[in-house]
């Protein structure tokens, strides 16, 4: 008989343990927010397909658990939770534990400005620098020495439009993007967002003005705080900090009763704990020093600061209440009678401006990926499907073809795991 090793005799106990708690997570009441599901339009025996992924990925040590949800005709179809929040407590997986979705907050925060645009408060067209005028006269990249970083500097001739800021095509970069103004941002103190520092939006995008774009705006695209830069503009328009405006205007109206830059204590025990995957394929708890980790402090959103409301990467919630966010992108701009935008406005975000160039760029539209052509994505998916991801293992998107919205929400990085991606599959599968 063979014998498992220590590691193995491990990962077989999370997979057992897991698919005991996905059981009972499937069979237990529904949360009092959520309606019964409704499997309508899907083949319940091929949705199962997606248990069986989920659970091997968290078997093979990939992901401590995960919380999947899918809806389709407005009405939910699958929502289950597996494995664990915190592997070392043992502490199950639960429907409405609490993500750092990271870059998820991009759509919200694009959202917003569109909120304000519609009341005739700028045009997307309009310099930020009639708004922040510190990008009034921006620097651009001309040259680079050997070590690939910034040697020389030249005044940009185009300013930055607000519409720029929210394709990523302003110019402005991350301190963790590998470029020619990496080690300027780092010197400057530039962060990527989620911070335990006692600093603010106003202090870090004036501070970011003083860096040099890497290219005119408008010409080309690199993923960066642009959105960080537009929810400032938000600030400033509205008179009132991200956070209170995001309550007001998007998730009081929308119901979303746990999305927050900053948990309140009451429920900071549903937070997920964040992992790394190593080297070796083990999980072990992020200590925020990481590779690529865009992290100070693992336990954001718990701990010091709370002051960073980052547009571009702040926020956690549950996929629940992401559901409702984009059910109303779904819907044009509505949901259960709450009007947040209009149905022009979502037509436009969801409408590529930007062209795909491979791998590098995507089609992009004003803050999501969208799908022009799924022959050339080579995956399955419908044409106008809108999209985006965290950088933390989360996922979500919008198929107004299928009437369908998807979440997939774990907590891994650095992370080698394609369940995201498995995860689409799957459910496009399914589809009767």
């Amino acid at each position: 008989m063979r014998t498992l090793s220590a590691k193995q005799r491990i990962k077989t106990a999370i997979f057992l343990l897991a698919l005991l708690l996905s059981a009972g997570n499937t069979a237990r009441a529904q949360s009092p927010e959520s309606a019964p599901l409704d499997s309508t339009g899907f083949l319940t025996e091929r949705l199962n397909r997606i248990d069986e992924a989920i659970n091997a990925e968290i078997a093979n040590g990939k992901i401590p658990g995960a919380v999947a949800l899918i809806a389709r005709d407005g009405k939910l179809a699958y929502h289950k939770s597996f494995g664990f929040s915190d592997i070392a407590a043992s502490t199950p997986m639960q429907k409405d534990s609490i993500f750092r979705i990271a870059s998820m907050t991009k759509a919200v925060t694009a959202a917003g400005a569109m909120i304000l645009y519609e009341r005739g408060l700028f045009q997307l067209n309009d310099p930020i620098s009639k708004y922040v005028p510190e990008y009034a006269d921006m620097m651009m990249v001309s040259e680079v020495n050997s070590n690939g970083d910034a040697s020389a500097v030249v005044a940009a001739t185009t300013p930055i439009k607000i519409i720029d800021l929210f394709t990523h095509s302003s110019g402005l970069s991350y301190p963790f993007a590998s470029n020619s103004v990496q080690s300027s941002y780092v010197m400057a103190g530039i962060i990527d967002g989620m911070t335990s520092r006692e600093t603010t939006l106003a202090t870090q995008m004036k501070l970011l003005a003083e860096q040099p774009l890497l290219f005119e705006p408008g010409s080309d695209y690199t993923y960066g705080l642009s959105l960080d830069l537009l929810g400032y503009l938000i600030e400033v328009v509205s008179g009132s900090s991200l956070d209170q405006f995001f309550d007001e205007e998007i998730f009081i109206p929308l119901q979303m009763h746990d999305t927050y830059f900053y948990l309140p204590e009451n429920k900071a025990n549903r937070l997920v704990t964040l992992y790394a995957e190593t080297k070796d394929s083990e999980l072990i708890v992020s200590r925020g020093n990481e590779s690529n980790i865009i992290l100070d402090n693992p336990r954001y959103p718990i701990g010091n600061g709370k002051t960073y409301y980052s547009g571009g990467a702040g926020l956690s919630s549950t996929a629940y209440d992401y559901s409702r966010f984009i059910q109303m992108l779904l819907n044009e701009g509505d949901l259960d009678g709450s009007r947040i935008l209009s149905r022009k406005s979502v037509e436009l975000m969801r409408s590529a401006r930007i062209d795909s160039n491979g791998d590098q760029v995507p089609d992009f539209g004003l803050s999501f990926e969208v799908v022009v052509d799924p022959a050339q994505v080579g995956e399955l998916g419908s044409i106008g499907t809108f999209s985006w991801s965290g950088a933390y293992l989360t996922s979500y998107w919008i198929d107004p073809s299928e009437n369908l919205i998807a979440v997939f929400m774990s907590q891994v990085r650095p992370s080698q795991s394609d369940i995201r991606a498995k995860f689409s599959t799957l459910v496009y599968q399914a589809l009767k």
